[in-house]
């Protein structure tokens, strides 16, 4: 058996610098101490936990289906357990340098395998006991929306990677070799630097106001996105449940996923604006 890493190791060596603050304040805290746990034992694999988490998963969708309040309770916890396991696997990953680019594929296709499945269970379950359709129109967005913000990212990172290469050839074949200024969200000063090809700068000119409060938010790791996919599925499969709300709780966190996400499209915008000025000039 390996030797058991101290808790403040693996924080260091696991933690993301930035996470959702439902991640940094309800799972980490969790998922620490279990990575502290089963860290020595190197059967504990990175694969292994995104099956046990994928499982979890499957339990609590059968839970769902009952659709009885008690169920609903179990089904949630089941949920919050299988999430933990989730981001442990990251972590046992990072600790043990045992990730894997078939372990990252099988994680995230588990992760959307076990949204479709539970939406189906809880949604489909509440229909199944009361025959109201609307059930099944929630079970649809939720599927949707859950869809639309992880192709959404996809397809965001794909394009920011293009600007990056795009600007960075274009000043080494100028002459010029600078330093692509990364999107820290927005760590970066808001004055440019010369030695630095910036396409933030923009953005961030527009929203100092939001300054302030995504700096308090970063020196508690967490990132500027509040309300993105993690916290969607936490409200709709934990939250929803556990105070009886269903209906409520699916609408409320659908139009604020909505909104964080318009907001990273206006974001996206601004970016490739500056970006191709930046490299009309380059």
């Amino acid at each position: 058996m390996a030797q058991r890493p101290s808790l403040a190791e693996i924080r260091e060596r696991t933690y993301k610098r930035r996470d959702a603050w439902w991640t940094v304040w309800l799972v980490d805290p969790l998922a620490s101490r279990l990575v502290w746990l089963v860290a020595p034992w190197r059967w504990v694999t990175p694969n292994l936990l995104s099956l046990g988490a994928f499982a979890l998963g499957l339990g609590a969708a059968a839970c769902f289906w009952q659709a009885e309040y008690p169920w609903l309770l179990a089904g949630a916890l089941l949920f919050h357990l299988g999430f933990v396991l989730d981001c442990m696997d990251g972590k046992i990953a990072r600790l043990n340098g045992t990730g894997s680019l078939f372990g990252s594929w099988l994680d995230y296709v588990f992760d959307r395998l076990r949204v479709v499945t539970c939406s189906l269970a809880l949604f489909g379950g509440q229909w199944n006991h009361t025959g109201e359709t609307y059930w099944l129109w929630l079970a649809t967005a939720v599927i949707f929306l859950d869809m639309f913000r992880y192709l959404n990212a996809l397809q965001m990172q794909k394009v920011k990677l293009t600007m990056k290469e795009n600007l960075t050839a274009a000043a080494e074949a100028a002459g010029k070799p600078m330093e692509y200024a990364e999107e820290t969200d927005d760590e970066a000063p808001l004055d440019e630097e010369a030695s630095k090809i910036d396409v933030h700068g923009d953005f961030r000119a527009r929203f100092r106001g939001f300054l302030s409060f995504r700096n308090f938010l970063l020196r508690q790791r967490i990132r500027a996105h509040v309300f993105s996919g993690i916290e969607f599925m936490m409200f709709v499969f934990i939250v929803g449940p556990v105070i009886g709300q269903l209906v409520a709780v699916t609408i409320v966190s659908g139009v604020l996923l909505l909104a964080f996400e318009s907001l990273l499209v206006y974001k996206l915008w601004t970016t490739t604006r500056t970006y191709h000025r930046r490299l009309a000039v380059l």
